[in-house]
């Protein structure tokens, strides 16, 4: 059977991503993964250099995904699948390329976790997130902000005469391009994959990727990778080393052995063959393999405790099997960001296919004969130099032109291209994927202005390239633009000249709440908490009376009134956050996230059994965040009874116990 690339469709229950945050995200929504600075000291230099290259101060210009619910519905996803007579692969373009499925044919295994539902939950960057697959992440330190956006897709041809699917975007947080081939060779046992990420600017770009593969964690599984010692960082946020397979008496290569959820990065020596592999216990599993560049490997897990059960029922259902990640990335660990000079790029390439083992030595107490065995396994399965020389015979193929479209991403890419006028050979943006979200911006880059929308609606999102900050600066001073120019301020670090911008805009703005919010942001970030609440609430006020109907409008009240009534109650203004919440529509009240605002507001107000009373009711608070624990703040604050297991998504042990993990 020869390769083939087709379209198909997967039916699956999907809970709707809903609309974007209509707020600029000013500020991470991501405190997760914050290296304690405590645990700096005595990292290897290239780790500790890296670890501190090119954090992120906001999510621009992304815009924040939480409009999404968990009350799910049959519903159509378009798929891209790759086939040959050993194995099947299917992709998801509309959903950041990810691989839902790789189907071993001949033995009818399903090599990776399939996640049986689509469901959104706050763990990328800019929030929706799903579980599954294998995902492609870019970006900066977490989920990519493409985890649930749609890639460009296109036919190209392979190195070895048959078909490839390409994937690829526009980064926006490192204002990069990329994409990913993947093919099949014939008669192949491994999907191989392709990875190219391009640096056209004048400057060096910290660079990020991961990717990650979630794998069953059925009884008896096991992780290997060929390592002797790893990075262990919990939500404790401490780095340290740590001894493989076994450390703190525990063998962490089972990851149902493990009680919280963790990170471990292997430190895999220079000089050795890149892979990481999940073997069940007769042996058999998936093996990840890649050329040197991608050094890297990974182990997530979830550990058996509480929350992290609780976590996997949330992003998937209850009586699923639970996963692991196995995960391959550029650096060490996932903390890391590697510069990438102007002009150069990265590329290498991936395998991912079955593998089979002796059960005996694999699951044996030689740890180092453990990884020999997988090692020598894959070696047969797929030589080193062959996956290399796949490497080189790929690289000119990069640059084919795309044969044969399949889907469309975003037109944000175009626009770079139109400014920058780069040539990226293989990876077209045309002109034709401009949409209404570039076209303000294509104005200003035309005539040198920024234009006033045809309707009263909330402001589009705001480019934050140092290009785009110039050719605000010069424009005309209307209150949209000083807008926009502050948000490209704030994001560019100068934040007392983002204040002014924004304060002028006030002035003559005919649409006061966008800037208010922007300076309410401003004030609590110097612990003005006072100011920022009067200014939130001067915001919600001028919101509520300038809303229209349509769903743009619904998330613009939800998401201020939610930041108004955080800031009103952490300055002891009960009665107004009150205030905001009845001003808030029937529908957006009902819903997990201000059910538990609810149950702040009557907490405060010391009305203990009536918030009581909105726990025991149960709620779904559809976008709590990774790490969270305000649930479990606010029952203990309520009961001495233990945490009910519904809102137990703790992932760290309590103070007073063990943190070792």
């Amino acid at each position: 059977m020869a390769t083939t690339v087709r379209r198909a469709v997967l039916t699956l229950p999907a809970a709707p991503l809903g609309p974007p945050n209509p707020l600029p995200g000013l500020r991470p929504l991501d405190e997760t993964h914050v290296l304690d600075e405590r645990s700096r000291d005595g990292l290897p230099r290239e780790m500790a250099r890296q670890i501190g290259f090119g954090p992120l101060r906001t999510l621009l210009p992304v815009r924040v995904l939480d409009g999404y619910g968990r009350e799910r519905a049959e519903t159509d996803l378009d798929t891209i699948v790759i086939e040959n007579d050993r194995l099947r692969a299917t992709v998801l373009p509309g959903l950041g390329g990810r691989v839902h499925s790789l189907l071993h044919k001949p033995t009818g295994r399903e090599l990776l976790y399939r996640n049986p539902v689509f469901q959104p939950a706050q763990f990328a960057l800019n929030g929706a997130w799903f579980s599954g697959g294998i995902e492609w992440n870019i970006g900066a330190t977490g989920h990519t902000t493409l985890s649930c956006a749609p890639l460009h897709a296109a036919v190209v041809p392979a190195p070895d005469g048959g078909e490839m699917l390409r994937l690829w975007e526009w980064e926006r947080l490192r204002d990069l391009p990329f994409q990913v081939d993947l093919w099949l060779p014939a008669d192949s046992d491994f999907l191989h994959v392709g990875v190219r990420i391009r640096n056209p600017h004048e400057r060096t770009v910290p660079v990020y990727w991961w990717s990650n593969i979630a794998v069953d964690e059925a009884a008896g599984t096991r992780v290997l990778a060929p390592a002797d010692e790893a990075w262990h960082f919990g939500y404790e946020h401490r780095l340290r080393r740590v001894t493989v397979p076994e450390s703190d008496g525990v063998d962490r290569t089972y990851p149902p052995r493990s009680e919280y959820p963790a990170d471990y990065f292997y430190d895999v020596p220079d000089e050795t063959r890149k892979w990481v592999a999940s073997l069940d216990a007769d042996g058999q599993g998936l093996v990840q393999t890649s050329t040197d560049r991608l050094r890297g490997r990974k182990l997530f897990l979830w550990g058996s405790g509480r929350g992290g059960r609780r976590w996997q029922e949330w992003l998937t259902e209850p009586g699923t099997p639970g996963y692991a990640e196995i995960q391959a990335g550029l650096a060490r660990t996932q903390l890391e960001h590697v510069p990438l000079e102007a002009g150069a790029e990265f590329s290498w390439l991936e395998a991912y296919g079955p593998l089979t083992a002796d059960a005996r030595t694999v699951h044996g107490e030689d740890w180092r004969a453990a990884r020999e065995e997988t090692d020598r396994r894959l070696e047969s399965a797929l030589p080193r130099e062959r996956l290399d020389a796949a490497h080189q015979a790929w690289r000119p193929y990069a640059d084919s032109e795309p044969v044969r479209s399949l889907t469309t991403g975003s037109g944000w890419g175009a626009l770079e291209v139109l400014r920058g006028g780069f040539k990226l050979p293989g990876t077209p943006f045309d002109e034709s994927t401009l949409g209404e979200e570039q076209q303000p911006w294509l104005e200003l880059l035309r005539g040198g202005a920024f234009p006033y929308p045809r309707k009263v609606t909330p402001p589009g999102p705001t480019l934050v390239g140092q290009h785009w900050r110039d050719m605000l600066e010069t424009a005309p001073a209307e209150p949209l633009t000083e807008y926009h120019l502050g948000v490209a301020q704030w994001h560019a670090g100068d934040l007392a000249q983002a204040v002014r911008s924004w304060e002028r805009g006030l002035g003559l703005a005919p649409s006061r709440w966008p800037l208010l919010r922007c300076l309410a942001v401003a004030d609590r970030l110097a612990h003005n908490g006072q100011r920022a609440a009067d200014l939130y609430a001067e915001a919600f006020d001028d919101l509520c009376q300038e809303r229209r109907d349509g769903e743009e409008w619904t998330a613009a009240t939800a998401a201020l009134g939610r930041e108004a009534i955080d800031a009103l109650l952490a300055a002891d203004r009960t009665a107004e956050a009150r205030g905001v919440w009845q001003r808030l529509r029937p529908a957006v009240r009902e819903s997990g996230r201000f059910r538990l605002a609810e149950a702040r507001l009557l907490l405060a107000e010391g009305d203990r059994k009536g918030a009581r009373a909105v726990f025991d009711a149960g709620f779904e608070v559809a976008d709590l965040r990774e790490g969270a624990e305000i649930l479990g703040e606010i029952w203990s604050a309520l009961s001495d009874e233990p945490l009910p297991d519904r809102y137990d998504f703790r992932m760290r042990p309590p103070p007073a116990a063990d943190p070792r993990g």
